[in-house]
C-alpha cells in the first residue's frame, strides 16, 4: 500500500514530461511531415523563439501584471461573496428556494454577452474585467459552499447543542471544518474561471493584458506570437491553480482529497 502511494505521488512528475514530449513530437510531425501550413500551426521552435523574445520585453511583463491583478482581485471577491452567500443559503433553505430561479436564469446567460454591458457601465479599464472574473468564479464557489453547509450532519449539530455549545463554537468546531473541503473544491474551479473571465473581458474591450496581446497578435496575423501568448496563459493559469491546491494541502491536510494524494 505504501509503495502504491509513493508511486502515485511521483507519477505526475514522470507522466507530465512524457506527455509534453509526445505533444511536441506530434505538433512537429504535423508541421514537418503532414505539411500543415505554419501560418495556421507554427513550428514549436518558432513559438519557443517568439516566447523567449516576449519574455525579454518589459511590456510583456506589464501585460502579465495587469491580467494577474484582474484575476486575483476577481477571485478574492468571488471567494468572499460566494462563501458568505453560500453559507447563508445553505442554512436558510426557504431563501435558497426563493432565489433559485433567478440564479439559474443568470447562470445560463452566456457571460460573453455581458461584456459589452460591463464596458458601457465600467469603461475599458480593469474594472470591467474584474467584474467578469468575479461573475464567472462566483457560482462554482457559492454552489460548493452551499453543498458543504448542507452536508453537515444534523445529528452532529444536535450533539453540539446538547453539550451546550454556542453558535460560534458549533461553527468553529463543526461547520467550518466540514465546509472547508467544499470551499477549496469551489476555489479550484473558481480560479480557473477567474482567468477565463479576465481574458474574455480583455478580448472584447481593453488595451492591456494578455487577452489584448492575443487579439493584437491575431490582428497582425502573427501566429508564433499568438501561440506564445497562449503558452504564457497556460503557465499563469497552472501556477494559480497550483497555489490554490498548495493552500488546500496546508489548511486541510487531514481531508481525504489531500491525504490520499
Amino acid at each position: 500500500m505504501g509503495e502504491r502511494e509513493g508511486v502515485g505521488r511521483w507519477l505526475p512528475w514522470i507522466s507530465s514530461p512524457i506527455l509534453l514530449v509526445l505533444f511536441l513530437g506530434v505538433w512537429q510531425f504535423a508541421v514537418s511531415v503532414v505539411g500543415v501550413s505554419e501560418f495556421i500551426l507554427p513550428a514549436p521552435l518558432k513559438v519557443g523563439e517568439s516566447l523567449v523574445g516576449m519574455l525579454d520585453e518589459p511590456a510583456t511583463w506589464a501585460h502579465v501584471r495587469v491580467t494577474l491583478f484582474e484575476v486575483l482581485l476577481g477571485f478574492v471577491i468571488a471567494l468572499l461573496v460566494g462563501t458568505a452567500l453560500g453559507a447563508v443559503l445553505g442554512r436558510m433553505v426557504w431563501l435558497e428556494r426563493a432565489v433559485q430561479p433567478a440564479m439559474v436564469a443568470f447562470q445560463v446567460v452566456p457571460k460573453v454577452a455581458l461584456v459589452p454591458i460591463f464596458v458601457i457601465w465600467f469603461g475599458f479599464g480593469m474594472t470591467s474585467k474584474i467584474v467578469m472574473a468575479v461573475i464567472l468564479a462566483f457560482f462554482p464557489i457559492m454552489l460548493n459552499v452551499l453543498l458543504g453547509v448542507r452536508s453537515v450532519d444534523r445529528g452532529h449539530r444536535d450533539v453540539m447543542r446538547g453539550l451546550g455549545a454556542s453558535r460560534w463554537a458549533t461553527f468553529r468546531d463543526l461547520e467550518l471544518p466540514s465546509t472547508l473541503p467544499y470551499i477549496f473544491a469551489g476555489a479550484e474551479v473558481g480560479i480557473v474561471f477567474a482567468v477565463i473571465g479576465a481574458i474574455v473581458g480583455e478580448f472584447l474591450g481593453g488595451s492591456e493584458g494578455l487577452g489584448y496581446l492575443v487579439v493584437s497578435s491575431l490582428n497582425s496575423l502573427d501566429a508564433p506570437t499568438l501561440f506564445a501568448v497562449i503558452v504564457i496563459l497556460a503557465i499563469l493559469g497552472s501556477l494559480l491553480y497550483l497555489a490554490v491546491t498548495t493552500a488546500k494541502r496546508f489548511i486541510i491536510p487531514w481531508h481525504d482529497s489531500v491525504a490520499k494524494q
